[in-house]
C-alpha cells in the first residue's frame, strides 16, 4: 500500500476523455485498497467552483487570456491549501482533473499570455508541489471538440475557434517535451475504446505508485 500521499494528474484537449477515466481510475484503486481522493481544476472548492462557473461561463465573452489565468490560479490556490496539502498529508492518492499544465496550455500556448510569467505565478501558488505523474490525453483536436459537444451545451473555453484549441494542442506536446520524466504522452486513437485506454492508464499509474512505496 501507499506510505505517503502521492498526486496524479490528467491533462489534454477538450473531449479527449479525461473526466471519464479519471472516474474510472479512481474506482480501479479504491478496488485495490487504496485510499483515494477525487477532485478537479477549476473548481474542488466552494470558492473554486464559484470561479469555475465565472471561468466557463459563455456569457463572459469579454475576459481576458490573463483575466483567465489569475481566476484559474486563484481556485488553484484555494484548492491546493484547502484540501490537496492535506490529503497528501493523510497519505492518499489524490487524482486532479487538470493542473498547472492546463493554464500553460490554454492561457499561455493557446491565449498568448506570457509562459514565463504564468510559471512564475505557478510556482508561488503552489509552493513547489508537483504532480508524481502527469498522462496527457492526446487525442486528435478535432474528434475531441466533436465528442466535447456532442452531449451537452458548449462552455466558454469549448466555444473557442478550432486554431485557439490547435494551440493549446501544441502547447501540450511542448510541455510534454519539457517535461518528459514527469508527464506520460498518452496518444489515443479515435477508435479507441473507453476500456482500451483505461488499460493503458491503469498501467502508468501502477508503475507510478510502485516507485511511492
Amino acid at each position: 500500500m501507499i506510505k505517503k500521499g502521492i498526486l496524479i494528474t490528467l491533462e489534454g484537449n477538450e473531449g479527449c476523455g479525461k473526466s471519464t477515466q479519471i472516474k474510472l481510475l479512481c474506482q480501479y484503486l479504491r478496488k485495490e485498497g487504496h485510499s483515494v481522493y477525487l477532485t478537479r481544476e477549476p473548481g474542488g472548492t466552494h470558492i473554486g467552483n464559484m470561479i469555475r462557473r465565472i471561468l466557463l461561463d459563455p456569457k463572459n465573452k469579454e475576459m481576458l487570456p490573463a483575466c483567465e489565468t489569475l481566476l484559474y490560479m486563484a481556485s488553484r490556490a484555494q484548492l491546493i491549501e484547502e484540501v490537496i496539502v492535506s490529503k497528501l498529508n493523510e497519505g492518499q492518492v489524490v487524482l486532479c482533473d487538470r493542473w498547472l499544465d492546463a493554464t500553460l496550455a490554454y492561457q499561455g500556448y493557446g491565449g498568448g499570455v506570457d509562459i514565463g510569467w504564468i510559471r512564475n505565478l505557478g510556482r508561488v501558488v503552489t509552493a513547489g508541489l508537483t504532480p508524481k505523474v502527469t498522462i496527457f490525453m492526446d487525442l486528435p483536436v478535432l474528434t475531441g471538440l466533436k465528442r466535447a459537444v456532442s452531449f451537452k451545451k458548449a462552455d466558454r473555453m469549448e466555444q473557442k475557434k478550432i486554431l485557439f484549441h490547435k494551440k493549446v494542442h501544441a502547447g501540450y506536446l511542448a510541455i510534454a517535451r519539457r517535461e518528459h520524466r514527469r508527464i506520460r504522452h498518452l496518444k489515443i486513437k479515435a477508435d479507441d475504446t473507453v476500456w482500451v485506454v483505461h488499460e493503458k492508464i491503469k498501467k502508468i499509474v501502477q508503475h507510478a505508485l510502485s516507485k511511492n512505496r
